[in-house]
């Protein structure tokens, strides 16, 4: 019931009424992450009265618990490869590198929050309002934080994603990747479940801090959906790197002991070791948010519906990010969704996302980068594809004795030579990409791949001279 424009909330102590005030806007932002900052922040340059809902930390998922963290994290356990290496290029080392796993994570941490700060000084300069709290709908227009009702003309869901867990006998005794950033001390053992993103990262991570490593693949490969080539070259570089990866395989039960834990696996493998790590994908952060109060729908696994410009079932609700039914988990792609939308919404713009000209990067050890149609998709799509390809050992290798190698492959239209993927596994692959991710996007063609002059040397060379078709 309103009135004067006061909600009143309930009756209090002797029956005095206590009333929440309500707070209207023209756009409330709900979550703080990749996709809702940018949001709020571009909304509010606008001259919109904007207001950002989040209960944790700015940054979301990305600075938190994903992609800061755990690049900071690989950059870490990528010295002790560099401290071998040095050893052929005439670099003697008075004592054996010792490496301190607290140090690194209190840093890790304090850079964290360096970046929290920032992202809160972006959001007071653009004039968004922040609201500390959890988000609750009670209709399309209306969200409850605490005792406060707030109204807007549009609302902006942003709230990420969290790991699932398989429903497994035993699975409290896991850890996600959130966990894994927080652990007391560095393991002497740990299995990793999955074959994804997250999986291969954290065991190049923890392989190359010389823990014990096995990752459980249920499938025959790794990286599903990436390009087959690519899938088949990365299994064999972790096993090269002495990470014990088992395929077609899956966890059905852990047990704890006085000393570890048994993994058991459904070919009645039992692995013992001191941590498990789930690493099973990510399911949207729906759950608890009151969407049963308004007309957006959701899908079995609980994201919201949307269009390819944002737009859910309810006409006064919008969503980006990891939340929706978009094509990609990215955070790159999570701030152009947000950013589009806000244009198209309250400018004059007419762009989104929506295309398959999308960079993305593994950064595992050895790192995968692509951009563009896979073989298998390209073929899918009615293109008759030549296919280009190259494994060498990079020059940063050639004087030490490792068995890293680099594998390139384009894939090239036969109708209008047009370059529809490019895909890298190898050093440097995720620096490489992005000028590439520009040329596909621009269109370019083999020819004029061709016709540019290679940077010499450079790995990089390698995706402008490759002449003749593999097939």
């Amino acid at each position: 019931m309103m009135i004067n424009n006061v909600t009143v909330k309930r009756l209090g102590p002797c029956g005095i009424l206590v009333y929440n005030d309500t707070m209207n806007y023209d756009l409330l932002v709900i979550g703080g992450g990749s996709g809702g900052v940018p949001a709020a922040r571009v909304a509010a340059s606008k001259g919109l009265k904007v207001g950002i809902i989040e209960k944790d930390a700015f940054g979301g998922t990305c600075v938190n618990r994903g992609c800061v963290p755990k690049k900071l994290y690989v950059t870490g356990s990528e010295f002790a490869s560099l401290f071998k290496t040095s050893a052929s290029y005439g670099w003697t080392l008075d004592s054996t590198p010792q490496f301190n796993w607290n140090t690194l994570k209190t840093t890790v941490h304090n850079d964290i929050k360096r970046l929290n700060d920032i992202y809160n000084s972006m959001i007071d300069k653009s004039g968004a309002t922040i609201i500390k709290g959890t988000a609750t709908f009670q209709s399309d227009t209306t969200v409850l934080v605490g005792d406060t009702t707030y109204t807007a003309d549009k609302i902006m869901i942003a709230v990420g994603g969290k790991p699932y867990f398989p429903d497994i006998s035993g699975i409290e005794y896991a850890i996600s990747s959130d966990e894994a950033f927080l652990l007391e001390s560095l393991p002497n053992s740990i299995a990793i479940v999955g074959g994804g993103y997250i999986a291969l990262e954290f065991a190049g991570i923890f392989n190359s801090l010389g823990v014990d490593t096995h990752l459980i693949i249920r499938k025959d490969l790794p990286l599903r959906g990436f390009d087959h080539d690519i899938r088949e070259f990365m299994l064999k570089q972790l096993r090269d790197k002495g990470i014990t990866v088992y395929t077609e395989s899956h966890p059905t039960n852990i047990s704890k002991t006085s000393h570890s834990l048994e993994l058991q696996l459904n070919f009645k493998q039992t692995i013992s070791v001191d941590h498990v790590l789930m690493a099973t994908g990510r399911r949207p952060n729906t759950s608890g948010l009151g969407l049963e109060n308004t007309s957006v729908e959701l899908t079995d696994s609980g994201h919201i519906k949307t269009t390819k410009l944002q737009e859910t079932t309810c006409p006064t609700i919008f969503a980006v990010g990891d939340v929706t039914t978009h094509a990609y988990d990215l955070t790159p792609y999570a701030i152009t969704e947000a950013r589009d939308w806000v244009e198209r919404t309250y400018g004059t713009g007419t762009h989104h996302p929506g295309d398959t000209v999308v960079p993305t990067a593994v950064f595992s050890q050895p790192p995968v980068a692509t951009v563009g149609l896979s073989e298998e998709a390209a073929i899918v799509k009615g293109f008759k594809p030549n296919i280009f390809t190259s494994t060498f050992r990079p020059m940063f290798y050639s004087l030490a004795k490792s068995n890293d190698s680099t594998f390139m492959k384009c894939i090239v239209d036969t109708e209008t030579d047009r370059v529809l993927g490019v895909h890298i596994v190898g050093k440097d692959a995720p620096e490489m990409i992005q000028g590439f991710a520009v040329a596909l996007r621009a269109g370019a063609t083999k020819e004029q791949f061709d016709r540019t002059v290679g940077l010499h040397p450079s790995s990089a060379e390698e995706l402008v001279t490759m002449r003749e078709p593999t097939r």
